[in-house]
């Protein structure tokens, strides 16, 4: 039995479903600084825990965003009952049935067949509440320390200390520091370790009951002392009730209903999927103002900060959700990614904790722009716009940050083939170029505004009319020759040049009339879905996961398996064909995502993969960010009520929505025909009614180019 997707919005249901390795049942508040999960192993590096593992080794306390950026600042808590027969985690791991686990937002409950102990976990935006009851004799607590550590008892019912461990840091000794309290009297001696990889029993004698308190802080031993009595102060069940009023204040900011009740469940579990990053990385001091731990500096410093977030990804569909739902909320994070900047001097890329320095582009000009175009804190925006035009100007010294290539692409308009994934650099960089001019338009600095405009242009210089596809070139302006457009990687990033080409999500219609115009775009869009899911792997000498998802599936070169073929459904909405892009997606949300072991179709990379399920099932989808649209597409729900930002209900009824229902015939807005194939975001934060009125054929229909979604030129 496979465990199943849970229904979130109540927490009361017992299962997820978790695929690739990158999808785990996280239990914290939502953007919490921590997040706990079950681990089953210790023995498989970053996928330590697996659904259909039936050995359980402890309550992990994790930081890690994905599995391919690996963790930091994690330990292991671990109920144990009478002797082992030596100190690690394989002598001590139990046996446990998942389908009687409860993995919740809110919580995290296990039955140690070995012990025939039952522990809850609870945890608050900064620690967590651990609740045993032992039915054996000679109880205790395992806490294993990766790392360097080091741990003080310093009297019967406290331990503290700190312990260092990441993937990668800019301050090699990093430090997370933690504080616990027990109900129960210690029989260890009073002493302080010091040392690398340690596991550390706890003994409580004859207690069969015991709650141990857990606060934690990236700045020092007073922060997570005062954590512990702050954050983590009450009983489980008063804990549990303040974590699950969180959470409902975010997952009940859309309701749903539907035919399929496999639909509802997945569609929460991906809704709280959306609000786990970017995690808080931040605290409170003592006159409750906001001070963050700059890893740079290597000191404290004033202000909001928030980490594990991969920009490349979330830039598509995470945070223009927010700029529907979560306004505040975002808020918030356009400031801490600020202060990234002040502390860093370069906007953020891919933080866990601090820059790693990984995917190409600087995408976070996307989230930027984004939220320029909808009026999200345009107070930030004129230092926002010099942060982003620095990334465009100036290269860094160290490749961590900023654009690669920086001079070449201002040189040549592209960058050049000697630059790894080339092609994918100068498409990003063209599409933050177009961001950069959204938010200078915004602020009125219009020489700006022109200037970054024309540079969006830039696709044009790799792209060739005769493969229709973006190619690499050289410093003369030659194509790199022997090209096949299935070979994945080398100039092309998790991608070939059927999933990178398209990626010009500023002028489409510019894209367009390169390829010859619409119907030889069509012709071009027809051969990319009907085509089998082939790949060539010479690009990086294996097969990557991301080929192996593709092929998975029969969807052609779709690859809804990673992030840059998302708005390929879409693309045939700018040639006035959206009766291609309705029953294609349909079929992508009823067979791609499901409730069973294989939840996902690839990559679940920090919500964005779970965002594009939420808007896709709601019948919209935000192609472009920063033009302030949302491209109609096809509904999965029956009947939706979206709780905006502002304050105002938006609802959604699309009838009885059945799965052979594979086309709109019409779509209503507050009872008037909606021409356009788009929503603009003013329009949806007035709220009132959207109405899709479905059917089994295409509807006959003709657009006008006034009806198509943005494009730069349209």
């Amino acid at each position: 039995m496979h465990p199943q997707m849970i229904d979130t919005r109540f927490g009361t249901a017992n299962q997820h479903s978790f695929s690739h390795g990158n999808c785990l049942p996280y239990t914290g508040v939502p953007f919490g600084m921590n997040y706990f999960a079950p681990q089953t192993t210790d023995q498989k590096g970053s996928w330590w825990f697996h659904p259909e593992d039936r050995t359980f080794q402890g309550y992990r306390l994790t930081h890690q965003p994905s599995p391919w950026m690996g963790d930091y600042s994690h330990l292991l808590l671990a109920p144990v009952s009478g002797p082992l027969t030596e100190m690690s985690l394989f002598a001590a791991q139990s046996s446990y049935r998942p389908e009687e686990a409860i993995f919740e937002p809110s919580q995290l409950a296990v039955t140690q067949l070995r012990y025939q102990a039952f522990s809850r976990l609870i945890p608050t935006m900064y620690g967590a509440i651990l609740d045993v009851d032992y039915r054996q004799k000679d109880n205790g607590l395992l806490l294993q320390l990766p790392g360097r550590f080091e741990l003080t008892i310093t009297d019967t019912h406290h331990a503290e200390g700190w312990l260092i461990n990441f993937s990668g840091c800019e301050d090699p000794d990093f430090k997370m520091y933690f504080a616990l309290e027990f109900d129960a009297p210690l029989s260890n001696a009073l002493e302080t370790i010091t040392g690398e990889d340690g596991l550390i029993r706890f003994d409580f004698a004859a207690a069969d009951h015991l709650t141990a308190k857990l606060g934690t802080s990236f700045i020092d031993l007073t922060f997570a002392r005062r954590n512990l009595k702050q954050d983590v102060n009450g009983t489980p069940e008063e804990l549990l009730t303040a974590s699950r009023k969180q959470w409902r204040n975010y997952l009940e900011r859309i309701k749903i209903t539907t035919h399929d009740s496999k639909h509802r469940e997945t569609f929460y579990h991906n809704f709280y999927r959306c609000f786990l990053f970017p995690q808080t990385f931040y605290e409170l001091d003592d006159q409750a103002m906001p001070v963050h731990y700059d890893t740079l500096s290597r000191s404290v410093k004033a202000g909001v900060l928030y980490t594990n977030n991969g920009f490349w990804d979330t830039f598509r569909t995470v945070y223009p959700l927010y700029t529907l739902i979560a306004q505040d909320k975002l808020g918030e994070m356009l400031e801490g990614f600020l202060n990234s900047y002040r502390d860093a001097g370069f906007l953020p890329k891919w933080l866990s904790p601090d820059e790693r320095g990984l995917m190409p582009g600087t995408l976070i000009d996307g989230v930027i722009a984004d939220a320029a175009a909808k009026g999200i804190r345009l107070d930030l925006m004129p230092e926002l716009l010099e942060a982003m035009k620095k990334s465009a100007t100036i290269q860094s010294d160290n490749p961590n940050y900023g654009r690669q290539g920086t001079a070449d692409y201002l040189h040549y308009g592209y960058v050049p083939l000697d630059h790894h994934e080339s092609v994918n650099h100068t498409l990003d960089y063209a599409y933050s170029d177009y961001c950069i001019s959204r938010v200078a338009e915004v602020i009125g600095d219009s020489e700006t505004a022109a200037f970054y405009q024309k540079q969006a242009l830039n696709y044009h210089n790799i792209f060739d009319p005769e493969t229709g596809f973006m190619r690499a070139k050289d410093k003369q302006g030659n194509f790199r020759e022997d090209f096949l457009p299935t070979r994945w990687g080398k100039d092309y990033a998790e991608g070939s040049a059927w999933q990178t080409s398209f990626s010009v999500f500023q002028d489409f219609q510019g894209l367009i009339t390169a390829h010859g115009g619409n119907d030889p775009f069509e012709a071009k869009l027809v051969e990319l879905f009907n085509q089998e899911p082939a790949y060539e792997v010479m690009g990086y000498g294996f097969e990557i996961h991301e080929m192996s998802e593709m092929a998975a599936i029969e969807f052609g070169q779709f690859a809804i398996s990673n992030q840059p073929s998302f708005h390929y459904p879409y693309l045939a909405s700018y040639i006035g064909k959206p009766q291609m892009t309705q029953p294609l997606i349909k079929q992508t949300l009823q067979e791609c995502f499901n409730t069973g072991f294989n939840g996902y179709p690839g990559d679940e990379d920090n919500g964005t993969m779970a965002a594009w399920y939420i808007f896709n099932s709601l019948g919209f989808y935000p192609v472009t960010s920063g033009a302030g649209e949302y491209v109609i597409g096809m509904p999965l729900v029956e009947t939706a009520t979206i709780h905006l930002a502002n304050g105002r209900l938006l609802t959604i009824d699309a009838g009885h929505n059945q799965p052979q229902h594979l086309f709109l015939q019409d779509v209503l807005r507050n009872h008037s025909e909606h021409s356009e194939m788009f929503f603009t975001h003013e329009d949806l934060l007035t709220g009132g009614e959207i109405q899709y009125r479905l059917g089994l054929v295409p509807a006959v229909k003709t657009y006008s180019k006034a009806d198509y979604p943005f494009s730069l030129s349209k």
